[in-house]
C-alpha cells in the first residue's frame, strides 16, 4: 500500500485520511538533505491535486526537472546563507494565504534546521549563520547545536507548524528522523509523537540554549545579539512544547538512524556473513570515535570477543569534529573516522572499515566518507603523506583522495546520520 494517495476526493496518509472538499487547497512546504526525492514521491502520487508547493533543498538532481507541481529552492547547509532565508520568506507567505480547511503536506528531513533559516527579529542572518558555525567548530553535539538554533529561529522548534495551526489549517508531515538517541519508532502508518525541526514541538528550552554556549565558552563568541535574546526574561520566546492532532499537526515518521543500521545487519545476514550491531548511538570526537572502532577490531582479531572472526561490526549515531581556532583543510566527520581507524589498526592483517554519511555528504564535502584498512598508513607513507599531520588541520580529504579511497555516492535520498561498518578476518 503507498503511505500517500488520492482516494476520490480524499488525500489519505497512512490509517489518516483528509476530504478535499471544494475550496480546500492542498499545500506541500518542507526542507532537507533527502527532500528532492521525497517531493518527487508526493507529486507522483498527489500530482494536480497540489495547490502550490515549495521545498528548500541542498542540491537539485536531474530528477527534479520533472516537477510540476512542487518547486525545489536551493538553501545552504550547513551553514544558512541568503537563498535560503528568500526560500524561507515565500514558504511563510504561502502560510499567511491559508485558511481554515486547507491541508499543508510538511516534507522534513536532516538539514533543515540550517536551510530554512529564519532568524528572529533583531537576529540577522550573518548573526545565525555566525553562531552555527561557532557551535559547528565547538565539537558540541547536535542536540546542542539545535538547542541553540531552535531558540533564534522564526520557524524552527515547530515554530512554521505553530504558524500553520494558528490559521486554522492542518498539516500531515512525512518525517526522515536524523536525531540520533531520540526515541523514536518509525511507523509510517500511525502518526507518531515527534519532538524538534520546524514542524515538532520543542523539548529544549532557552535556558538549555544559554548552558550550551557556557558549556563550550562561546558566550563572548557569540553575536550580541543572539545572547541577547536568549538571555530575555520574556517567556513569548520560548517555541512551543505541545504540538499534535489537537492542533491539526500529524507526524510521520519514515525512517531514524536506526533504520540504517538494522538494514545493514539484514544486508550482512542476506550474504552469510556474522554480523554485531554494536551502538546506534556513536558520538564524540570523530577521530577518537574512529579509534575506539579499530581498538574493537583488534580485541576481536587476538581474543574473539565481543564476536568471534570473520565477521562485521556496525556501528551507527553521528560524530562531531572539533575545529581549532586557525586551522585549515577539507574533510569531513566520517572521513576523520576512518583515518583515526587507519592509525589504530596499522601492520594489523584484514581490518576494514567504511565511514559513511548517509545523506550522501559528509561535513562540506563531495564525499559521503572513506574507506580505510590495515594497509592505509603504510600506503599514504609511501606517497609521503603524513596523515597524523593532515588529521591535525583537518585535512583527510585530501589523504582520501590520494590514496583512492574516497566513498562517492552522490546524494541518497536520504538521512539517517553516520553510518561505519567494520569488517574483521
Amino acid at each position: 500500500m503507498n503511505l500517500v494517495r488520492c482516494d476520490g476526493a480524499a488525500v489519505q496518509i497512512g490509517e489518516l485520511r483528509w476530504e478535499m472538499g471544494p475550496g480546500r487547497r492542498l499545500f506541500v512546504v518542507g526542507a532537507g538533505k533527502a527532500a528532492n526525492a521525497m517531493a518527487r514521491a508526493v507529486e507522483r502520487q498527489l500530482g494536480d491535486r497540489i495547490t502550490k508547493g515549495l521545498v528548500i533543498v541542498k542540491q537539485l538532481e536531474a530528477d527534479d526537472m520533472a516537477l510540476k507541481h512542487i518547486e525545489l529552492l536551493v538553501g545552504g547547509h550547513p551553514i544558512p546563507n541568503e537563498a535560503g532565508l528568500r526560500g524561507t520568506a515565500r514558504i511563510l507567505e504561502l502560510v499567511e494565504e491559508a485558511k481554515p480547511g486547507d491541508l499543508f503536506i510538511g516534507l522534513i528531513s536532516g538539514g533543515s534546521s540550517a536551510l530554512m533559516p529564519c532568524p528572529v527579529r533583531g537576529i540577522t542572518l550573518e548573526d545565525e549563520a555566525a553562531v552555527t558555525r561557532l557551535l559547528l567548530h565547538s565539537g558540541a553535539r547536535i542536540v546542542e547545536i539545535n538547542a541553540v538554533r531552535r531558540h533564534i529561529s522564526g520557524t524552527n522548534g515547530g515554530r512554521l507548524a505553530q504558524a500553520i495551526s494558528a490559521r486554522g489549517a492542518q498539516m500531515a508531515n512525512l518525517i526522515i528522523h536524523d536525531v540520533v538517541g531520540d526515541d523514536v519508532e518509525p511507523d509510517p502508518i500511525h502518526p507518531s509523537q515527534y519532538f524538534g525541526t520546524p514542524v515538532g514541538a520543542d523539548p529544549t528550552t532557552i535556558r538549555d540554549a544559554c548552558e550550551v554556549l557556557d558549556a563550550y565558552s562561546l558566550r563572548d563568541a557569540a553575536p550580541r545579539s543572539v545572547v541577547a535574546h536568549l538571555t530575555h526574561p520574556a517567556l513569548e520566546r520560548e517555541t512551543p512544547k505541545s504540538l499534535d492532532s489537537r492542533h491539526g499537526i500529524n507526524n510521520f515518521v519514515l525512517q531514524t538512524p536506526e533504520s540504517a543500521v538494522m538494514l545493514a545487519q539484514a544486508a550482512a545476514g542476506s550474504i552469510g556473513v556474522n554480523c554485531l550491531v554494536l551502538t546506534s548511538v556513536l558520538q564524540g570526537e570523530s577521530r577518537e570515535a574512529g579509534c575506539f572502532l579499530g581498538c574493537v577490531a583488534a580485541e576481536i582479531q587476538t581474543k574473539h570477543r565481543p564476536i568471534a572472526p570473520p565477521c562485521v561490526l556496525v556501528a551507527g549515531g553521528e560524530t562531531t569534529t572539533r575545529i581549532e581556532r586557525g586551522t585549515t583543510g577539507l574533510g569531513g566527520p566520517s572521513q576523520e573516522l576512518s583515518l583515526g581507524f587507519a592509525l589504530e589498526i596499522a601492520g594489523r592483517r584484514s581490518c576494514c572499515v567504511v565511514a559513511i554519511d548517509t545523506d550522501g555528504t559528509d561535513g562540506p564535502t563531495e564525499f559521503a566518507g572513506g574507506v580505510a584498512d590495515s594497509a592505509t598508513i603504510a600506503r599514504a607513507a609511501a606517497l609521503n603523506i603524513d596523515v597524523r599531520a593532515c588529521l591535525r588541520r583537518h585535512g583527510s580529504s585530501g589523504v582520501l583522495r590520494a590514496l583512492g579511497d574516497a566513498v562517492i555516492t552522490g546524494n541518497t535520498g536520504s538521512n539517517l546520520c553516520d553510518l561505519n561498518v567494520v569488517s574483521v578476518v
